[in-house]
């Protein structure tokens, strides 16, 4: 038992150092190359939005903080797997959490999606054209690639690892067979539609760092030590990134975080067999991604009147003249309450 909370704590310790260790650097890069939007989302349909929105602000604050939570998180599992190797102990190959069942898929994920992500942060920066102003059809893109990588994951769980059933808290396993692979790409996507969180400063990053706690958490409940590992780790990094990331923002973590970030938390909902507590771990993500579906249909369906001043929800708030230091506290705090629900029920309901 101790041994393993020394497995959970030690590279988390790591990944939150290696990121305070490497923002200055990556800040001098990312301002030496002004990788920020060099389009206002501001127009003329937006008038609620451009009363809360500072434009000068996100005109030049880099959008790709993302970067420094994955390689912290990358660091800090090479660091670990690669000292097992070089100096192979009973101590080292146990700390080392980088393992062909539980943890090498979620960091293929990670980056892979990370990847994804920053290349279309770069497109949206260095970009010219509709496609750099983030235009529809350049988000149909990016959903139907956000799809295809999570066919290819859903692909992964049934041929390789067997996985064909669901767990349905209280009530028992669900077979589900081969439709474990499109319950995938929907978990995937919908997990996806909450990067919209990402608006306000460190909203997104303390939101993350409690979702990704509440699963390390659920995961050494199942005594799968490896993958609370990688989730404490990616808790850790994302808290680096949150250090530099309270107002006023030093960077946005821009889509090669939120990209990576999402689409590994549906992942790990599936490993730890809690893909139905999800929803209630992540309520923020849930509420932000519904109420701009709700916007919409509402001003497709009712003339163009809305449900929210601004969506999403968080930009409401702000928009009924909340500051938004306090719609990211409260945001916070109904994170980490959420969270703690979600344990609670993950661990009862087996």
């Amino acid at each position: 038992m101790l041994l393993n909370l020394v497995k959970i704590f030690l590279p988390t310790v790591v990944a939150f150092l290696i990121g305070l260790f490497i923002t200055p650097f990556a800040t001098h890069f990312f301002f030496k190359y002004k990788m920020w939007k060099k389009y206002s989302r501001n127009g003329a349909t937006l008038t609620e939005f451009q009363k809360i929105h500072n434009e000068d602000e996100e005109l030049r604050t880099p959008r790709v903080g993302g970067i420094i939570i994955w390689v912290s998180i990358l660091f800090s599992t090479l660091i670990f797997y690669l000292v097992s190797i070089i100096f192979p102990t009973v101590i080292t190959q146990k700390i080392n959490f980088l393992s062909n069942n539980q943890t090498l898929i979620p960091l293929f994920v990670l980056l892979l999606g990370s990847f994804l992500g920053l290349w279309d942060d770069l497109i949206q920066i260095y970009g010219k054209g509709k496609i750099a102003h983030d235009d529809v059809s350049w988000r149909k893109w990016k959903v139907l690639l956000v799809a295809y990588i999570s066919f290819l994951i859903g692909l992964w769980f049934f041929y390789k690892l067997g996985m064909t059933s669901i767990h349905i808290p209280f009530g028992g396993d669900i077979y589900v067979g081969i439709l474990i692979i499109p319950f995938f790409i929907i978990v995937a996507l919908a997990t996806f539609s909450g990067g919209v969180i990402d608006g306000l400063d460190g909203l997104a990053g303390g939101i993350f760092a409690s979702i990704f706690t509440a699963y390390s958490i659920i995961s050494f409940a199942n005594n799968q030590i490896d993958i609370a590992t990688f989730s404490a780790v990616i808790a850790g990094a994302t808290l680096a990134f949150l250090w530099f990331n309270i107002p006023p923002a030093r960077f946005y973590m821009g889509e090669t975080g939120i990209i990576g970030l999402t689409i590994t938390l549906a992942t790990l909902a599936f490993l730890t067999d809690s893909v139905l507590i999800l929803p209630i771990i992540a309520m923020p993500l849930v509420v932000s991604s519904a109420s701009v579906i709700l916007q919409t249909i509402s001003k497709k369906m009712r003339g163009g009147k809305k449900v929210f001043k601004v969506a999403p929800i968080h930009h409401h708030f702000e928009a009924l003249g909340w500051p938004s230091y306090k719609v990211t506290m409260r945001f916070w705090i109904l994170s980490i309450a959420f969270s703690i629900i979600g344990i609670i029920l993950a661990v009862i309901s087996r």
